[in-house]
């Protein structure tokens, strides 16, 4: 294929879903999708084979769970507006208030839905700020000392979120904190929502400790329903975005390889993270950015910096170093490029879009979208 696209592979997802789904079944837990994380709603039939519930943040992603999954949402928002919030009842069978000034404004319109609010246990293990959902100054959730001893007569749950792509062993650490801050509201509750960041699917993560936390969990609070709401963790490694070279530059001893994708565009969270994204048949090199004349970054055999086709400046990363040296024309592949990634692109500078598909377990290739001018003109309407 000449131009780029993401491709999700049917058997990787499946063999998470099923994972899962086991998961859950011996944890006595309920796992739902973030679609903060992951929307390719033409997978929505292959993930309906193994859970039943998704988690939205705004009318589209309500009404995405509504009308593509099937399903009315857990949602949850930092702010619900009187202009959507009818609708968003109307999607969603959980529904959580991120403050007591949003609960009294909107609880007596969200008949026939189960309430909870967002609570802000102050812990949380996430490095980086950017996505530190517990960091002083928070706008998300309640903290203990702010909340009534006894609990508006329609609130049944409690949703927390404290992680990013973290393991059990974090999760250990932070429940103890969430117990010792909210465990005396617990009798008034039917659920509790440990929010999304539980990357179970990731080789190192400890399975079994999480089971057993749960398990425990339930032990000490056996009428409380428990649900966790990861998104990574069902796309996690299940496919790439192939991109290809379409010029190779060099300033100083410096050599870019121009993409046809973007960083920018494209590849956000490698920004923002930040973090360096494996490429397939390339080694990543740890480069100083401030020496970038010394000779031993010189010497080093096919060494690479990936450029984005796209007018801004930081549009680029640093430095992978290939067998070989790159041509105009061959396949750039970036691997586990489906999860975040495909939910946070953007048209900026009207660059092309990748096209998105799938790769079925027969081997078939299937185009479930291709994106082109009029996406990028529409946006402007």
């Amino acid at each position: 294929m000449n131009t780029p696209i993401y491709i999700i592979e049917e058997t990787k997802l499946r063999r998470n879903l099923a994972f899962i789904s086991d998961v859950a079944a011996k944890a006595d837990i309920e796992i739902i999708l973030a679609f903060k994380a992951f929307a390719l709603w033409k997978t929505f039939p292959i993930f309906r084979e193994y859970i039943n519930s998704t988690t939205a943040s705004s009318l589209g992603e309500a009404r995405l769970a509504f009308e593509e999954f099937g399903a009315p949402a857990h949602t949850y928002s930092p702010a619900y507006t009187p202009e959507e919030f009818p609708e968003i009842v109307k999607c969603s069978s959980h529904l959580t208030f991120n403050s007591l000034s949003q609960y009294e404004r909107f609880h007596n319109q969200a008949k026939g839905v189960s309430l909870g609010l967002r609570v802000n246990p102050e812990y949380s293990e996430v490095g980086t700020l950017l996505y530190n959902p517990c960091a002083p100054g928070t706008r998300f959730g309640i903290t203990y000392d702010k909340l009534p001893e006894q609990l508006p007569a329609d609130i049944e749950g409690f949703h927390c979120h404290c992680h990013c792509e973290s393991g059990s062993d974090v999760f250990q650490r932070t429940l103890v904190h969430i117990e010792e801050k909210f465990s005396k509201w617990f009798p008034q509750l039917k659920w509790i929502n440990f929010g999304g960041g539980h990357l179970m699917t990731r080789k190192d993560y400890d399975v079994e400790l999480l089971i057993r936390l749960m398990q425990d969990f339930h032990k000490r609070y056996p009428w409380l329903k428990v649900i966790l709401e990861p998104g990574s963790a069902f796309a996690w490694q299940t496919g790439p975005l192939v991109s290809h070279v379409v010029d190779i530059v060099e300033d100083k001893g410096i050599r870019t390889a121009i993409l046809d994708v973007s960083f920018t565009c494209h590849m956000p969270d490698c920004l923002e993270m930040p973090y360096m994204p494996e490429v397939r048949g390339a080694e990543i090199v740890e480069v100083d950015e401030n020496n970038l004349d010394s000779y031993e970054i010189r010497k080093i055999p096919h060494l690479y910096r990936l450029g984005g086709n796209s007018c801004l400046s930081g549009d680029f990363m640093s430095s992978w170093r290939f067998d070989h040296e790159l041509e105009i024309g061959e396949e750039v592949i970036f691997e586990d490029m489906i999860h975040y990634t495909t939910v946070k692109t953007c048209t900026f500078n009207g660059i092309s879009h990748p096209s998105i598909g799938m790769l079925h377990s027969d081997g078939q290739l299937e185009v479930l979208r291709r994106f082109g001018y009029e996406d990028y003109r529409n946006r402007m309407d």
